[in-house]
């Protein structure tokens, strides 16, 4: 009942969002370049030309091969068909340039009345694209390629046909000697208007193109060993393999709660346990936390599986790959983050959790139990609160004072059982686990285990996951008994990894937020719809 009325609540509140945003946006005031382009493209009407036509343009040419090409080769480019944006143009009288940006690059046109007009009817030249074309409008030309006196390849227009008219004005971002003027850099306007940024930006696309080819890269090396894609369900009705608040949604056909995956984790598990020797899977997964500049509610995460391995093979196994991304996206195993060289070049050095705090706290964990823990952290300086359990008090103390030193790529391993649920027994200490993260940075990049695959113990530890909630952990796991069930028909030895999509990507472009690396990130609604 509660949930419902809850659920009531928020879809009574998104629907009014609705409505009173789409009203804002059909009763706001155009400004007078929206009415004049408004205008121009009923002009254009009016001459009977449509300025969104539904016919295929076909395209044969790449500003940036004509580029590349030309100069090489004089006799290419001939007859070349293009389309872009205008993003810049002069108008001479009878003749023009105009600068074209597709989606590679940009190149320079020339325009010659008599050329696009070669009866008596100069309609298309001094009326339609002097007075009715606007930068940002896509166009797409005919014509061939040659040398200016000035030195710089053009292509000569024999035909022009406008393809769509932008009836919003852009930026315009003016280059004189090197140096960029009324660039358009507010970062909230750049994220939310990321359509606009890549127009304006077109370096930003470098950054997304890199980040394809980081998860090629991946995918082809987990091909290569015949591992399997595969994919798991985003709605779940039980939030497992992974400590974190989850998002909370209502199948109504169901009428049930389920929420949004935070973790792909148990139902990749599922699969190993019905036969198959490595599953991985690219997962858009979603945690209702905070945001910063290294976190994102939806992010995008890389698991795993393989059988008859351990976090040993694991180790080496990642290090391979991490050192191959970088090679296939940057030729070259060192990459520039936040100041720093950072060296993706295997083999990377590993450092035992236990260890590292006590390098740099002087505190020895191993036979500390939860009191000893929250007394030590008081003396730190490290706030906890009495929802935290051992584990809990551990992470909170790696993560004040040991984290930041970790620049180099460094495995961080043999992590407290309380710590690691979803962990086998280390083999020879008790009370910890075979589990490892990858640090860089001073930041988590991986997550690896031996995976626990005893189904008694498996559910020892959801239970006691399940009196940390009771104690008010809002991160502690669900108990899935389903997975336990699965555990129960046997799951061969088996390792695990999974690696941060979004967080790598940063890494490897330079990029100081995630918001850099994401199309599309998470942000506010707009005060004011008509911006």
């Amino acid at each position: 009942m509660l949930f419902s009325k809850l659920w009531d609540k928020t879809t009574n509140f998104a629907t009014h969002f609705i409505k009173k945003a789409k009203s804002k946006y059909m009763n706001m005031e155009l400004s007078e370049q929206e009415l004049l382009r408004r205008k121009a493209a009923e002009q254009i009407r009016e001459l009977g030309i449509d300025p969104y036509p539904a016919a295929e343009y076909k395209v044969n040419a790449k500003t940036k091969d004509i580029l590349e090409q030309f100069p090489k080769d004089n006799s290419l480019f001939q007859d070349v068909s293009i389309a872009g944006r205008i993003i810049s143009r002069r108008i001479m009288g009878a003749a023009s340039f105009v600068v074209l940006q597709d989606s590679v690059g940009k190149i320079q046109l020339y325009i010659k009345r008599d050329e696009i007009c070669p009866d008596e009817d100069k309609t298309m030249y001094n009326t339609v694209f002097k007075k009715l074309l606007d930068i940002g409008d896509i166009i797409g030309v005919k014509g061939y390629v040659f040398v200016t006196q000035m030195g710089e390849t053009s292509i000569h227009v024999k035909e022009l046909t406008i393809l769509s008219k932008s009836i919003r004005p852009m930026p315009i971002v003016k280059e004189k000697d090197g140096t960029l003027y009324d660039a358009f850099t507010n970062p909230e306007m750049r994220y939310r208007q990321r359509y606009l940024d890549l127009i304006v930006n077109p370096q930003v696309k470098e950054v997304f193109i890199k980040r394809t080819k980081i998860i090629n890269t991946i995918r082809e090396f987990f091909n290569e060993q015949g591992y399997f894609e595969v994919e798991t369900p985003v709605l779940q009705n039980i939030p497992g393999g992974a400590s974190a608040r989850p998002f909370i949604t209502h199948h109504n056909a169901l009428d049930i709660p389920f929420y949004l995956r935070i973790a792909n984790e148990l139902y990749l598990k599922r699969l190993i346990v019905g036969g198959f020797d490595g599953v991985y899977e690219f997962s858009r997964n979603f945690r209702n936390e905070g945001m910063d500049r290294t976190h994102n509610p939806e992010f995008t995460v890389m698991e795993v599986y393989v059988a008859y391995k351990d976090y040993l093979w694991m180790m080496s196994f990642t290090e391979e790959m991490l050192q191959r991304v970088a090679l296939a996206v940057n030729g070259t195993t060192k990459t520039n983050w936040d100041g720093k060289e950072i060296d993706f070049k295997a083999p990377y050095q590993r450092v035992r959790m236990s260890d590292a705090i006590k390098q740099y706290t002087g505190y020895d964990i191993t036979n500390m139990d939860e009191e000893a823990l929250r007394a030590a952290c008081k003396e730190m300086k490290i706030e906890v609160d009495s929802s935290m359990g051992k584990g809990k008090l551990i992470d909170e103390i790696f993560g004040a004072k040991c984290e930041e030193h970790y620049i180099q790529p460094t495995f961080i391993y043999d992590y407290p059982k309380e710590m690691s649920p979803l962990t086998k027994k280390h083999r020879t200490d008790e009370g910890l686990t075979e589990r490892f993260e990858l640090f860089v940075n001073g930041k988590e990049l991986a997550n690896a285990y031996s995976e626990l695959n005893d189904p008694i113990d498996q559910l020892e530890r959801f239970q006691q996951q399940l009196k940390l909630q009771e104690r008010g952990d809002d991160e502690a796991m669900f108990i899935d008994y389903d997975f336990v069930r699965a555990l129960e028909y046997g799951m061969p030895p088996t390792s695990g990894m999974g690696i941060g999509i979004d967080r790598l990507t940063m890494f490897m472009t330079n990029s100081p937020s995630i918001q850099d690396v994401l199309l599309f990130p998470q942000m506010k609604p707009e005060k004011n719809n008509n911006e």
